[in-house]
This record gives C-alpha cells, sequence and structure tokens, in this order.
C-alpha cells in the first residue's frame, strides 16, 4: 500500500516522499527576474522543512511573457548562475527542485513588458466593476513558433542551471491553458477547435524541449481540470487533454484549476474556508478518473490540509503525489512535523490573503507575527 513517505521516482528523479511544493509566485525576484538571496533563503527553507519536490514560481521563458512584478525569469542565458546557485542551495540540503516554465499570454503585464500582450485569439478591453482588462491581440503562427522556441531555450537553461528537471505551466489562465480553453480559444486553424488541436501548441512545446534536454530528464506538466468561466473548459474536455499529454509522453500531470479571469468574475468557488476534510482535495474526483485513463503519474493539487486527507488520496491511489501551496506559506516545515508524528491539519485557514497582497508584498502569510521565509 502507498504511503505518503515512500521512496519513488519521476523519470530519473528520486524523491524522499510524496510531497510537492505546488508553484506560485512568490515576487522575490529581482526587477529583471534574477535570482536574490531572499528567493534562495525561501526554496531552501522548504527543501529542510521537508518538501519531497520543490516546483519554483513560474518563470517567465521570453521577455513579453512576464505576467508580475519582481517574477522569476528564465528568458536569457545571463540568470542561468543566479538560478544554479538556487539550485546548489536546495541540493546542500537533501532537496529537489524543478523550474515551472511559463507564458503570461494574455495575462501578461504591458506595463512590465512595454508590448501589448498575446493569446490565442483577440480579446478587447473591458471595463467594469468586477472586470478591467487592457485587451490582447491574436497570436500569429510566428507567434507561436517563437513561444515554443521560448520554450526549448528555456529547459535549456533549466538544465544547465542544475534543476532535476521542468515543469511546463498549462494552468491558470496562462498561455497554454489559454489554448486549451475555449473562452479564450476561438481559433480556426490547427490550434483550435477540437482538444486535440487546443492541446497541440503544448504537445509542440514538450517535442521541442524533449529533443533539447537528455532522455530521462523529468519534464512535467501543470494544467486546468476547469476555468470556472462560462464556456471555459470542462472536466471532460481537461481529462482528453490529460490523455493528449500523457501519451506525448510527460512524466508527471499535476491538476489544478482556476484562472484570473474566472477569478475576477465569478470569485473561485474552490478556494474559500475548509472547515471540514469534506471540503479538501478540490480536484479528488479528477484525479480518480484520470488514475483510470493513463499511467502517468499524478500529482493532486487543490485544498488539502489534513494529513489524514493526503495519506487516504495515495493509499486509495487516487493519486501519486500531493501538491501543496498555501500550508507551507504559512508553515514551510509541515511535511517534517507531520513525519515526526504530528499530524494535526495545517494552520492555514485558506481566506488567500497570501495570494491577494499588494504588489509590493513578498509572499507570505499574513496572519503569522513574522514571514514564513
Amino acid at each position: 500500500m502507498a504511503d505518503l513517505f515512500d521512496v519513488t521516482s519521476i523519470n530519473n528523479m528520486t524523491l524522499t516522499n510524496r510531497f510537492v511544493r505546488s508553484a506560485t509566485g512568490t515576487r522575490m525576484a529581482r526587477e529583471d527576474g534574477g535570482v536574490t538571496s531572499k528567493l534562495i533563503r525561501h526554496v531552501v527553507d522548504l527543501a529542510e522543512g521537508g518538501v519531497g519536490l520543490i516546483v519554483s514560481g513560474h518563470a517567465y521563458v521570453l521577455p513579453d511573457g512576464q505576467a508580475s512584478p519582481r517574477q522569476l525569469g528564465i528568458y536569457r542565458d545571463a540568470l542561468v548562475p543566479g538560478l544554479a546557485e538556487m539550485v546548489s542551495a536546495v541540493h546542500a540540503v537533501g532537496g529537489r527542485i524543478v523550474v515551472q516554465i511559463s507564458h503570461g499570454g494574455a495575462s501578461s503585464n504591458s506595463g512590465l513588458t512595454g508590448v501589448e500582450p498575446m493569446a490565442p485569439s483577440a480579446i478587447p478591453a473591458t471595463e467594469g466593476k468586477r472586470v478591467s482588462f487592457s485587451g490582447c491581440r491574436a497570436m500569429t503562427h510566428d507567434d507561436i513558433d517563437r513561444a515554443v522556441e521560448g520554450f526549448r531555450q528555456a529547459a535549456r537553461r533549466a538544465q544547465d542551471a542544475g534543476f532535476d528537471g521542468i515543469q511546463i505551466h498549462g494552468a491558470h489562465g496562462y498561455l497554454f491553458s489559454e489554448f486549451l480553453s475555449p473562452f479564450y480559444n476561438k481559433r480556426t486553424d490547427a490550434y483550435g477547435g477540437s482538444v486535440k488541436n487546443r492541446a497541440r501548441i503544448v504537445v509542440d512545446a514538450y517535442n521541442a524541449v524533449r529533443n533539447e534536454v537528455e532522455a530521462d530528464y523529468p519534464i512535467m506538466i501543470k494544467m486546468n481540470v476547469t476555468d470556472f468561466l462560462e464556456d471555459g473548459l470542462s472536466t471532460d474536455e481537461a481529462l482528453e487533454a490529460a490523455s493528449v499529454y500523457a501519451t506525448a509522453g510527460f512524466d508527471a500531470i499535476e491538476l489544478s484549476g482556476g484562472t484570473g479571469w474566472g477569478l475576477r468574475i465569478l470569485g473561485d468557488p474552490n478556494r474559500g474556508a475548509i472547515r471540514t476534510v469534506k471540503d479538501e482535495a478540490y480536484y479528488r474526483d479528477m484525479a480518480q478518473s484520470l488514475k483510470h485513463t493513463v499511467q502517468t503519474p499524478i500529482i493532486l493539487t487543490g485544498g488539502i490540509r489534513s494529513y489524514e486527507v493526503a495519506a487516504q488520496i495515495v493509499q486509495d491511489n487516487i493519486a501519486d503525489y500531493i501538491g501543496l501551496c498555501r500550508p507551507l506559506i504559512r508553515e514551510p516545515d509541515l511535511v517534517n512535523r507531520w513525519k515526526s508524528g504530528d499530524t494535526k491539519k495545517s494552520g492555514c485557514v485558506s481566506d488567500n490573503a497570501c495570494l491577494s497582497r499588494a504588489p509590493d508584498k513578498d509572499l507570505q502569510c499574513f496572519h503569522l507575527t513574522t514571514k514564513t521565509s
């Protein structure tokens, strides 16, 4: 029977337990995306806290794909030495770390990039009480090729920096998530219409990356199971897309959900208060369905707060790994605490104050008197 503290492998990467720190932006990088001592301390705290695998905050692969201030970057070779220093610090304390590579798409910040955002299809500017969006242009085929090349080059830099693998960001309303979502993607060419077509750019990026890195180098993907948008991605479509990604050869699939647009319009129905164990593991059913469909390892992220819930998920073969984000913002050493036998629930109150922070604030739990990292 699977246990949370089993030693496992994803391709050639050996992990000491089944806990994954799911990626989140930290706003701890330099203005140009470079690594800082504060960011290094942050990931070292997670490694020392017992997390089996750290996924970095999303790192933008092209200058026009930056989504937020002080976001980690991997868009030029000059950033590699800083990234290598971060990796070495994690390895020095026995940790494992992969870099999440991303392009913001429609969510790119034109105030930072200086150019109009691009997306699968054009979206007009919108003003309103709940939604304010500056608009974006439709990508050309040259744009698509340039984006794929950006991911290929980012993967080369990741391997040069010593990361244990990469995760392609295909969730949360960023570029690859937008291609998969019928809300964003109205294309009528080979990148629109069917789920297979809408997933094509991700498969193109996977193939480009796989041809760039060594054969045993782990390549994972994070994907949405739902957008929380009217006319957005359905769970049936997400299941089909996940099968496409598994067939392409991804070494692990992380399940998540939601988009920035959806949060502004509807709010996220899955990120409210978590009062009982029944409120936990938002995407459990999707993970269970996917486990019946593919052999690829599954990382389940979203609303897991209790040791007992995490243990049951892996024991029941619903997912292979447990993704944690907000609990580790509050308590970076949560995994070590649970391993020691103190299995009381995470202290995270799930109010999203950590994620709705002001632009000048680093990632932190605002319910603590001091920063968690």
